[in-house]
């Protein structure tokens, strides 16, 4: 099955492939193959990579992060905290929107209070619940109270900045967007490119590269032979193993290989009776090979994971370990459940019904096909009558998982720049990507105690005991923490600059 998957890729992948090598556009186009098209282009609603990364080009937030993971002045010149639960930030005189309109403190409350207003309902609204007021001192002035220190704050901060004044009217910028960024809208042809042209109202002047244009194209292998043929100019995760090492091989292009700032996990669905209990996660998570599909289907880019916190964090910590791969203890604690092989068949039962289960991801990444694919025979053989329910990106996505319509998904999170983003709005009760519906009120306690203390070791003890405890819940289980690579076009007339968030303003000519 793997061998016909990575046929099927290559052989979609030659519809790409000219004669010849030629650069993708112009001298001064970039074009980036990405693997999903966004949902929305309204920068307070982005659920996915190509959208928060378009988004960052066609709006500014009042901070930047940096490769490196710290806060910068973007929109804001300058910030203070005069006690732990203030800010006040100050913009940079004449700002612009790329339409002309000036850009001034009431927009900044006005897409923070949307933010946080329940009924907007943005997907990261609880990144900013510790927000109580956004108030415009003066037309360059902005001061955010908190209902509590709030550590994580600055590095959440770099949400666009959105026009009041178009919004109220009218506008629809999901669809229609306008930023403060680099860059700004030409076109969107849904499902085949994203055209950008460069923003000569952003403050540090128009970027040195004129267009970007993202081109969708859902298959990995597909989009590394476009970028091999001349049809792309920059490409990145997520990027099959196989592709990786080719490119990586290959002196024409440039590339980045590092840490990522993202995980592979299993989502399980606890409001789902079979699930409801942790032993039968814990038993289905024993069934979950990690050192296999790490290192022979991801081909080692990622790195087997042992818990919820990033090996790359300041909340680390090698004693916490979720459950490790174990058929046959599996099949002992599903007895010890009740489920046995009461009729000989090779199929676990109780009460008459067979132990089934169904795995689920999305078409566009045939690593995370194989992946379930492999996990769908490690749970047959153990008894479990698995399903592999693959299927397309937004059907994935917003039809399924979000809905909560799942059982066992495979799916990621990326951006992890502080504990708190993985977890809060994940795994608290009530969090708003909280899709398996996890509730347990001591880890309320511990992540909400996490992010409203300033002090990093109390931080530390507060995460490592929600990861030790998460460890045994299960309601994520962390198969891998991802590796990030980018590999681009020599010829791209500026110095690129990555960043594992995956962000393209590296691109454009803006390094930090």
């Amino acid at each position: 099955m793997k061998r016909f998957l990575l046929t099927t890729s290559a052989i979609v992948a030659l519809s790409f492939m000219p004669a010849h090598m030629a650069m993708a556009q112009d001298a001064q186009t970039v074009v980036v193959g990405t693997d999903v098209d966004a949902g929305t282009l309204d920068p307070r609603l982005t659920r996915d990579t190509t959208a928060s990364r378009t988004a960052d080009l066609i709006y500014a937030g009042l901070v930047h992060i940096t490769p490196a993971l710290e806060p910068v002045p973007d929109l804001a010149e300058s910030w203070e905290n005069p006690d732990p639960q203030t800010f006040i930030f100050k913009l940079r005189p004449d700002l612009k929107f790329s339409d002309g309109s000036p850009l001034t403190a009431d927009d900044v409350v006005f897409t923070y209070t949307t933010l946080i207003d329940p009924d907007f309902n943005a997907p990261a609204r609880a990144l900013y619940t510790p927000i109580t007021t956004v108030e415009a001192v003066d037309p360059l002035t902005v001061k955010f109270t908190l209902s509590a220190p709030y550590a994580p704050l600055l590095s959440y901060l770099d949400v666009g900045i959105v026009p009041k004044a178009l919004v109220e009217g009218g506008a629809d910028l999901a669809l229609n967007p306008v930023g403060a960024g680099p860059m700004k809208l030409v076109s969107w042809n849904r499902g085949s490119e994203i055209t950008l042209e460069a923003n000569a109202n952003y403050w540090r002047g128009a970027p040195e590269i004129e267009n970007v244009t993202i081109k969708i194209i859902g298959d990995n292998s597909a989009r590394a032979q476009a970028f091999e043929a001349g049809d792309l100019d920059v490409i990145q995760s997520p990027l099959s193993p196989q592709d990786i090492e080719r490119l990586k091989a290959d002196d024409r292009f440039g590339n980045v290989i590092t840490a990522g700032l993202g995980v592979n996990y299993l989502n399980f669905n606890t409001k789902d009776p079979l699930l409801a209990d942790p032993k039968m996660r814990q038993a289905f998570a024993m069934l979950v090979d990690q050192e296999t599909i790490v290192n022979d289907i991801y081909q080692g880019v990622d790195q087997v994971a042992h818990s919820i916190i990033l090996p790359s964090s300041w909340a680390y910590s090698d004693t916490i370990s979720q459950p490790t791969f174990n058929v046959e203890g599996a099949v002992a604690l599903f007895n010890e459940l009740g489920w046995t092989d009461s009729n000989g068949d090779g199929v676990l039962d109780k009460d008459g019904k067979d132990l089934a289960v169904t795995l689920a991801t999305h078409s566009e990444d045939p690593n995370r096909v194989q992946t379930v694919e492999y996990m769908q025979a490690i749970f047959e053989s153990a008894g479990v009558k698995a399903t592999a329910q693959i299927s397309d990106w937004p059907s994935f996505s917003t039809n399924y998982v979000q809905k909560s319509l799942h059982q066992i998904a495979l799916l990621g999170w990326l951006n992890i720049v502080d504990p708190d983003r993985l977890m809060f709005a994940q795994l608290t009760t009530g969090g708003s990507t909280n899709w398996g519906g996890y509730s347990n009120p001591e880890v309320d306690t511990l992540l909400q105690d996490g992010r409203s203390t300033l002090d990093q070791a109390e931080r530390v003890k507060d995460y490592q005991a929600a990861a030790t405890i998460l460890a045994q819940d299960l309601p994520y289980y962390i198969v891998s923490a991802q590796g990030y690579q980018m590999f681009y076009s020599k010829d791209i007339p500026v110095t690129v600059q990555a960043t594992p968030r995956g962000n393209l303003r590296g691109l454009i000519g803006f390094t930090d």
